[in-house]
């Protein structure tokens, strides 16, 4: 499905992509908390804007919330005493809809007829503002922003008797990407949206069920990897075992590409296919797409270091570091003002001249958003002495917005939406600059896949084909029109 891209409001910050949200869950482990705490640092790459754990202990819900990054909050040896029991959900965010405040910090909880619910989602749902207008006019009152208090109040409505029923009733309503986690009565409830773009797996931990986003955090906990929640699937389990339940028909998978590209941990699997050798072999068929004629190749950290490294070895160039990159200085996407972001990539990225002088530069990096970043780092690179500075995108030209969890610029603000690649090149005061292509993307997801099926990827970011319906945007672009045309008639 093709749909132009809305002029949706976004904050003007780096050249990367903002992270999604993580989600981890236990049920059966004695201090639980302790376990989920250690599975949400795992996967604070994806999200840092706030933390939260709820747990249960056979009789009571016990919840903690935060704003601010797991250590500063679940790194003190007494998490497990304020959260006890041996079933317990946890999130981490970053924001796609709603504010940072506290009141949207996940997971969320609710009493409902039945019991109580608590639910952590990663994801955008893309019918929510229709569902919530709806929700609202029948008289519901909302405590946050945010889209996943959506499913709560479904499921409050839900005429089921249990409240695992009424929550899983709630999952056939909602439409667009998530990957959820739910505490449900002492019930774990774990569920992916019908197409799979968002990643969740399951694990064992000495016969305790785990579910985390990526197998990253199963490793850090000791966990064993057992699969990979099917799109459309719902998996209960308590006391008493695991069962599964279909909420949606049997689709193909369809993975978000940048789970590959640039969100998931390079140690993490995405449906069976390592995510470093994937980006690895970016860097391969970059260099067939897009080669160069060069001394050097520099990989723009850390996003791009997989990549760099796969296109050296294709070209048979050196690999250096010739950026470094200072991890304490703050994200550049925070910093309220261009004067302000400007010197955040000075901060943040800084060269190392003696691999530079002197010599003809290719840098590698993840993707192209606005060119911000990417322009500065070719600056640095010049005025370390380079002769010639080429640049190079481990994936195609981004064209088109986001709307299942990634917070990405309108279309009016992508790069590649507005310029051709030439155009990009003299803006980036780049001598040459090249993308990998989509067939080159697919062909080195298949390169990383050896044993397990090449999934069809999510990727509407360059194609403009979006997988699923779209109702919120296509209701605002037809209020837009219906708006143009009492204007026209007036």
């Amino acid at each position: 499905m093709r749909f132009p891209a809305p002029p949706l409001p976004y904050d003007p910050v780096s050249d990367h992509l903002r992270e999604e949200c993580g989600v981890f869950a236990v049920h059966g482990a004695d201090q639980s908390a302790l376990l989920i705490a250690l599975g949400l640092h795992a996967l604070q790459h994806r999200g840092q804007e706030s933390c939260g754990i709820v747990t249960h202990d056979g009789s009571r819900v016990y919840a903690e919330r935060h704003l601010g990054l797991v250590g500063e909050h679940f790194a003190d040896g007494e998490t497990h005493h304020r959260l006890p029991g041996a079933v317990g959900i946890g999130h981490v965010r970053y924001s796609t809809q709603g504010a940072t405040v506290i009141r949207n910090v996940q997971p969320l909880y609710a009493d409902v007829r039945g019991g109580g619910i608590a639910v952590a989602h990663n994801g955008n749902l893309t019918n929510s503002r229709i569902l919530r207008d709806e929700l609202v006019a029948s008289g519901a009152i909302f405590q946050s922003t945010s889209d996943t208090e959506v499913i709560l109040q479904i499921a409050a409505r839900s005429e089921r008797a249990s409240a695992s029923n009424r929550f899983l009733s709630a999952l056939k309503q909602i439409e667009g990407a998530f990957a959820l986690v739910a505490l449900v009565n002492g019930k774990l409830i774990g569920a992916r949206d019908p197409y799979g773009i968002r990643p969740l797996v399951l694990g064992d931990l000495d016969g305790a069920a785990i579910l985390a986003s990526e197998t990253c955090a199963l490793d850090v906990i000791g966990a064993k990897y057992v699969r990979d929640i099917e799109p459309g699937e719902a998996i209960i389990v308590d006391e008493t075992g695991t069962v599964s339940e279909r909420f949606a028909p049997v689709r193909a998978a369809r993975p978000c590409a940048f789970e590959y590209i640039y969100f998931a941990r390079p140690d993490s699997m995405i449906a069976g296919i390592s995510v470093y050798e994937a980006r690895k072999e970016m860097g391969r068929q970059l260099f067939r797409d897009a080669p160069a004629d060069v001394d050097v190749v520099i990989p723009v950290p850390d996003s791009g270091v997989p990549a760099a490294l796969g296109y050296a070895q294709a070209a048979g160039v050196p690999y250096e570091m010739g950026i470094i990159r200072g991890h304490y200085v703050g994200r550049t996407f925070i910093q309220p003002t261009q004067a302000k972001r400007d010197l955040g990539v000075r901060r943040k990225h800084s060269a190392n001249p003696p691999v530079i002088k002197g010599k003809r530069v290719l840098l590698v990096d993840d993707s192209i958003v606005r060119g911000t970043t990417s322009r500065k780092i070719v600056d640095m690179m010049r005025d370390a002495g380079a002769t010639e500075v080429h640049f190079r995108s481990a994936c195609p030209p981004i064209k088109f917005p986001d709307f299942y969890g990634i917070d990405m610029p309108s279309r009016d603000e992508l790069m590649a939406s507005l310029q051709n690649c030439d155009e990009m090149a003299r803006a980036l005061k780049a001598d040459s600059l090249g993308f990998l292509s989509v067939d080159g993307l697919y062909q080195a997801v298949l390169g990383a896949a050896r044993n397990a099926d090449t999934p069809q990827l999510a990727d509407h970011y360059f194609t403009g084909e979006y997988t699923t319906r779209l109702a919120d945007h296509e209701r605002a672009a037809s209020d837009k029109d219906r708006q143009l045309s009492l204007l026209v008639d007036a």
